[in-house]
C-alpha cells in the first residue's frame, strides 16, 4: 500500500492506494497533518511506501514519522519523472504541477494534454504527444481574486464565490461576482481555445478545488478529475521506488 501526501498552499490532501485503487482520501489543514498521518498509519498497517510533495515547508517531525513507518520518497526536482521536462527553469517547477503532468503521462499517453488546476492559483500545464512537458501558465485563483479586490482597494468588500454571477451586476457585490466569476470562465475557455488552435486534438483535464465549480460553466469539452494530482503522485511513487 502507498500513502500519498500533497501539501498545497491552502489544504493538505492525503490518500491511501492499493495499486491503482484508492482506499482512503481526506483533506485537512496542515496543523492537523501529524495526527492524521498517525491515524492512517494505524488504520492501514500494510502501508509500505510513502510520498510527500510539499509546496510549503513541512515539519521534520512529520517526515520522521513517515520514514519510521514506511520507505518514504520526498518529491523534488531531481526525482525520476515519466516525461521529458523542457521547462526553462526546472528547479522552480512546482511539485504539484509535476504530479499533474505525471498523471497525464500515465492516463493519456501519446496525446496532447492541457491540465488545468483550479486551486489557490489556476495553473495551465501542457504535455505534447511526444511526452514532452513544455510549460504553461499561472494566474490567480478565484479566492485570490476576491481577496485581492478587498486588499488593494479602500471600499470593495471581500466576498465568497457564488453560484449566481449575472453578466450585468446591479450592485457592488454583484458587480464583483460578475467580474471575477465571468472573468475566470472566459479566461479558462479562452486558454483552451488558444491551445486547440495551436495544437491538434488537445485533451483538456480540469482538476483542483474549484474544478467542479468551473466544469459546469465552461463551454469547452473537458474531463473533470478531482483526484488527478493524487493519482500522479501515486504513479511517481511507483516510478521512484528502489
Amino acid at each position: 500500500m502507498n500513502l500519498i501526501i500533497d501539501v498545497g498552499n491552502s489544504w493538505v490532501k492525503m490518500a491511501v492506494y492499493n495499486g491503482s485503487q484508492i482506499l482512503h482520501h481526506k483533506s485537512m489543514q496542515q496543523e492537523d497533518l501529524k495526527g492524521e498521518v498517525q491515524k492512517v498509519i494505524r488504520a492501514y498497517p500494510k502501508i509500505s511506501h510513502s510520498i510527500l510533495a510539499a509546496v510549503t515547508p513541512v515539519a521534520n517531525e512529520i517526515i520522521d514519522i513517515l520514514k519510521k513507518n514506511s520507505e518514504t520518497h520526498v518529491l523534488h526536482s531531481a526525482s525520476r519523472f515519466p516525461f521529458k521536462n523542457k521547462y526553462g527553469t526546472p528547479d522552480t517547477l512546482g511539485l504539484d504541477r509535476i504530479a499533474l503532468v505525471a498523471a497525464a503521462t500515465e492516463a493519456y499517453p501519446n496525446t496532447n494534454v492541457l491540465i488545468i488546476d483550479a486551486g489557490s492559483c489556476i495553473t495551465y500545464d501542457f504535455l505534447n504527444a511526444k511526452g514532452e512537458y513544455l510549460g504553461g501558465a499561472i494566474s490567480p485563483g478565484i479566492a485570490m481574486r476576491y481577496k485581492a479586490l478587498n486588499t488593494f482597494t479602500a471600499n470593495l468588500p471581500e466576498l465568497e464565490k457564488t453560484d449566481k454571477a449575472e453578466l450585468v451586476g446591479n450592485s457592488t457585490d454583484t458587480s464583483v461576482h460578475s467580474g471575477i466569476i465571468n472573468g475566470v470562465i472566459n479566461e479558462v475557455d479562452g486558454m483552451i481555445e488558444r491551445y486547440r488552435s495551436e495544437y491538434r486534438k488537445v485533451t483538456v483535464i480540469l482538476t483542483g478545488g474549484d474544478g467542479q465549480f468551473l466544469s459546469k460553466r465552461l463551454k469547452n469539452t473537458i474531463f473533470a478529475h478531482s483526484n488527478f494530482l493524487l493519482e500522479g503522485l501515486n504513479y511517481l511513487l511507483e516510478l521512484n521506488k528502489h
